[in-house]
């Protein structure tokens, strides 16, 4: 997931403090996560013994989400990074994908999981995952950090290894944004509507 670019006054205004202070709720620990990937990890190296296995990441959430899932994963397996954007003016999907990155890692006969931090509006996941097709794999399956509870999702995409269900609020931190900012965070917390409504 990408949110939309601030002016840069405001980013570094944003920078400038200690971004736990616009966290109005941590939902998810770092022992949380790392707990929950070891066991994705698992069931992946279970799944897949003995297959060609590639992960691929969806830019720029993914990539903390594709770092710890690798290294849980204790069969042969590689890894690339696929890059697609919806996020347009504000903290809700544009309703575009446009697509950034292609693999470059050959897909043919193997068998592919699709890593990605966040499960809300399927949109870009859907994208990223027809992009893979094209490249004839033997499977394209996802693992999907996080599956948002949303009323209606824009795109329905199967998710076979899911770590936590969360409500439908605007979370931030391991590799999720806003502006571009809290993707360092080592947990998932809910932002301060105040943070990304202007108010502060």
């Amino acid at each position: 997931m990408t949110a939309t670019k601030k002016s840069a006054a405001n980013s570094g205004l944003r920078a400038s403090r200690n971004l736990d202070d616009d966290i109005e709720e941590i939902l998810l620990t770092q022992k949380d996560i790392a707990q929950r990937v070891a066991e994705m990890g698992k069931a992946i190296e279970n799944d897949y013994r003995g297959k060609p296995l590639v992960l691929v990441g969806i830019l720029r959430g993914g990539l903390v989400f594709l770092s710890d899932l690798t290294r849980a994963i204790a069969i042969p397996h590689s890894f690339d990074m696929a890059g697609a954007s919806s996020y347009g003016t504000g903290t809700t999907s544009s309703g575009r994908v446009q697509i950034t990155k292609d693999v470059e890692v050959d897909l043919r006969g193997k068998h592919v999981i699709v890593c990605e931090d966040i499960y809300d509006s399927g949109r870009t996941l859907a994208a990223i995952r027809d992009l893979l097709r094209v490249h004839h794999p033997a499977s394209v399956e996802v693992a999907a950090f996080l599956y948002k509870k949303v009323k209606k999702r824009v795109a329905e995409v199967e998710i076979k290894y899911k770590g936590y269900d969360i409500e439908d609020k605007f979370v931030v931190g391991y590799g999720l944004d806003y502006s571009e900012m809290y993707r360092n965070l080592p947990y998932v917390g809910v932002l301060k509507r105040s943070v990304y409504e202007g108010g502060k």
